[in-house]
């Protein structure tokens, strides 16, 4: 199935705004239901179907006019069924001046034989930032299917002026590099990524890393690492062996930098 998904959120009188929406099966896009007071605009992006199936490709454009901050949620769970081929995912998001743009999605779960590739290209304007997210799990553990997909792949991009500003590119490939080997996810079964980039002059990523390790310091249910860029903006690493966890720490440290003006 081809599907589609196209959101533009304006910005008018202090207020960010949905000034369009378009979706195509399975794809829903609604307002989150809690109020907020900031004048930002919060959307879930929902799906009528169980997951991603063999065939499907996803077309996913996010463009944030000037001023707009637009955070996207996901609505559960994204699981990747067992594919005969495969299935791809585009995201591209275009960010104008002054706007912020955060997507923390729950984990992803593939399936036995799933494979699956998704690239975002994120072209990020002046005094903007962006705060991205992705966490693969091993499979339905329970049922015995640890690491028994074909293939995952999740490559990020972010250009600022036309210039490549960051790159990342996570590959789970079990047949070519194995899962549980030293440098790889040895014992772990879960693996998660966020990224911040800005463009903001006021914003110090020194002191949001600080911020950030003095919660890594309070729990000891996962391990994490942060590294700097010499830009400003920085990339989590995390490993453990539980989806939730690692999703509500990401939803902790989105809630940190949302807030950052």
């Amino acid at each position: 199935m081809d599907s589609r998904l196209h959101i533009i959120a304006g910005y008018k009188q202090g207020s960010s705004y949905v000034k369009d929406l378009y979706v195509s099966p399975p794809f829903r896009v609604v307002s989150v239901g809690q109020r907020k007071s900031d004048n930002k605009l919060y959307q879930i992006v929902m799906s009528t179907s169980p997951g991603i199936l063999s065939g499907d490709r996803y077309q996913l454009d996010i463009a944030l006019e000037k001023g707009a901050a637009l955070q996207l949620q996901s609505q559960s769970y994204q699981r990747l069924f067992n594919m005969k081929n495969d299935a791809v995912q585009q995201l591209t998001i275009s960010m104008e001046d002054d706007t912020s743009f955060a997507y923390v999605p729950h984990p992803v779960v593939p399936h036995e034989n799933s494979n699956f590739k998704s690239k975002a290209e994120i072209r990020i304007g002046t005094n903007s930032q962006v705060i991205i997210s992705e966490i693969i799990t091993c499979g339905r553990k329970h049922s015995g299917e640890l690491f028994k997909l074909k293939r995952f792949q999740n490559l990020t991009e972010i250009y600022h002026k036309n210039k490549l500003v960051v790159k990342d590119n996570v590959l789970i490939q079990p047949d070519l590099i194995p899962v549980n080997s030293i440098g790889n996810l040895e014992e772990f079964t879960h693996q998660g990524t966020l990224i911040f980039y800005s463009t903001k002059e006021n914003v110090d990523k020194n002191i949001l890393v600080d911020t950030i390790y003095s919660i890594i310091e309070s729990q000891d249910e996962m391990e994490i690492g942060i590294s700097a860029m010499e830009d400003n903006g920085f990339v989590i690493r995390t490993l453990g062996h539980g989806g939730e966890v690692m999703y509500n720490f990401f939803l902790r440290v989105q809630e940190i930098l949302w807030e950052l003006e």
